[in-house]
């Protein structure tokens, strides 16, 4: 479903809005979608039988980032017909496990999908052993740095539409997303947790982007990715970008929509984004927004509570 791109604010005007707080049931509600990793006790070492040594100290409790992420968004979480997700990984970590809110909740892709469109088509241009041509290029990089449809258009029947973006999916390792009906790409349907293995894919640095396949996206087929989600429109700058201070790096790509059925919107945003020297990948889906300019500021400020979550130790999550 095409973007409204025209009706695009810029970042200044974007900072002006902010959200209504949510009410304490959704707050309590919001703790039970999360996901959740490990016992909320903390351990105790066992007790010596006479005779044996004592055992050493328990091992530290492994903290729950699930439950760490719902409580650093508990103060943005929106009411009403709001919908919100969130999934962060810290790249530089030692535990390479995604940490989500509302993790199994579903969400119409808009243009965020464009960056799967992407990887679908670099996957098969490499089984067929061959470069892009210059004219999916020219598509490539029309469809991520100014988000244009046509573009989009033309390279998801190139793909050969949902079909080809399953495929695609399921060597990358995503489980939960599905390709949209006809040339209706935007309604795509996926999960905030699935878009961080997506950006685990593109942005890993290893010689596979896949630990399930052993034919994933090549370490020049990641880049090029990476390079043109550095590089969208100034008017797009917005989303997970604003996690990092002024001046730090990131890619992203955007999606934004409003329903024709509802007049509510569909806000998302996906990307790396680079603050105090550590890599995270973050995506924030976001559906029935009173408005595109309230769905941006929500969208901004759940990555940056997403990104503060995932910062708040400085040594790595233990294993």
């Amino acid at each position: 479903m095409p973007d409204g791109q025209n009706r695009t604010p810029t970042k200044r005007g974007l900072r002006a809005h902010t959200l209504r707080a949510c009410t304490a049931t959704a707050v309590v509600a919001s703790l039970a979608a999360c996901s959740a990793i490990g016992p909320p006790y903390e351990a105790q070492a066992p007790l010596a039988r006479a005779g044996e040594p004592a055992p050493g100290p328990a091992a530290p409790p492994r903290r729950d980032r699930g439950a760490t992420l719902a409580r650093a968004l508990r103060t943005i979480l929106p009411g009403g017909n709001t919908r919100l997700a969130v999934a962060v990984l810290d790249q530089d970590s030692g535990n390479q496990e995604i940490a989500s809110y509302r993790p199994d909740a579903t969400f119409d892709t808009a243009s965020i999908i464009k960056v799967g469109i992407l990887a679908t088509l670099l996957l098969q241009a490499q089984d067929e052993h061959r470069e892009l041509t210059a004219a999916e290029r020219r598509d490539a990089e029309a469809m991520i740095r100014t988000s244009d449809n046509e573009a989009a258009n033309s390279l998801w029947r190139a793909i050969g539409e949902a079909e080809g973006l399953d495929a695609a999916n399921e060597r990358l390792g995503l489980s939960s997303t599905r390709g949209g009906p006809g040339i209706s790409w935007g309604l795509t349907q996926t999960t905030a947790t699935d878009q961080v293995k997506l950006l685990r894919a593109v942005f890993s640095r290893g010689p596979m982007a896949s630990a399930r396949s052993p034919d994933g996206l090549s370490q020049v087929s990641r880049a090029y990715i990476r390079d043109l989600m550095g590089q969208v429109a100034q008017d797009q700058d917005w989303g997970v970008s604003a996690a990092g201070p002024q001046g730090s790096r990131w890619a992203l790509k955007n999606g934004w929509v409003q329903r024709s059925t509802t007049g509510l919107w569909v806000i998302n945003s996906i990307g790396q984004v680079t603050v105090h020297g550590r890599r995270y990948l973050v995506s924030v889906l976001s559906g029935g927004n009173a408005s595109m300019e309230s769905g941006i500021s929500l969208v901004e400020r759940a990555a940056r509570a997403a990104i503060g979550a995932a910062s708040a130790h400085v040594r790595p999550w233990p294993q």
